[in-house]
């Protein structure tokens, strides 16, 4: 409840949240980040916070770094959508120790925010949180997660403490995050504190966004 409510005892309003899903498989097949990205929604929603999963391959998103790159582009539109958020969750396999192509083409398209860095010397992205979401079966989740932090942090986005949920399975196995039943406690327990701790850093910066340049 306390998560729900600002310091000055009055409601806080919503939060919302958008996670990419970025799999290389298309959309109507399941996979295991969709998964992932299925229990953190659900460990959202259980906060209050309404949860938009967008499957990135299902969409256009052409190579650059502008916020628009021309006819066919489908960037623009869900850049609208990351500016609604107060969460996004980058949602990632592991191929070959990396994020996914995918995954890195989301974050190439955001680097504009740089570029957009306003008069008040804040980019578009600040004051939302970012986070992590990773699955595999071969290592790298670390190495994948810090990738992803680190490109966050640059494009603005703040990370609050734990603010990656992953699963590894058994290198070269053919388990998949999406056929466990149950999913292991620890990593349920990893996905509920990313997620406790991601909506906690975004009620405060609700209540008291980031000075602008001096």
């Amino acid at each position: 409840m306390s998560s729900l409510i600002a310091t000055s005892g009055a409601p806080s309003p919503p939060l919302r949240a958008l996670a990419f899903n970025c799999s290389l498989k298309p959309a109507q097949r399941p996979s295991s980040t969709g998964a992932m990205l299925g229990d953190v929604r659900d460990a959202l929603a259980a906060h209050g916070v309404e949860t938009d999963i967008v499957h990135a391959a299902a969409h256009n998103i052409l190579p650059g770094t502008r916020s628009d790159e021309g006819p066919g582009d489908d960037w623009p539109a869900l850049r609208a959508r990351v500016m609604a958020a107060d969460i996004v969750v980058i949602g990632s396999p592991i191929w070959i120790g990396q994020p996914s192509s995918i995954a890195k083409r989301v974050l190439e398209r955001m680097d504009a925010f740089i570029a957009e860095t306003g008069d008040d010397g804040r980019m578009p992205s600040y004051g939302k949180v970012g986070a992590v979401a990773v699955v595999g079966n071969e290592d790298g989740a670390h190495h994948v997660g810090g990738e992803i932090y680190q490109a966050l942090n640059d494009l603005g986005f703040s990370l609050a403490p734990n603010a990656m949920a992953y699963w590894v399975g058994a290198a070269r196995s053919a388990e998949e995050y999406r056929e466990l039943k149950p999913v292991p406690p620890s990593t349920m327990d990893a996905t509920q504190l990313m997620v406790r701790n991601a909506v906690h850093l975004a009620r405060l910066l609700q209540q008291s966004a980031y000075p602008p340049k001096a």
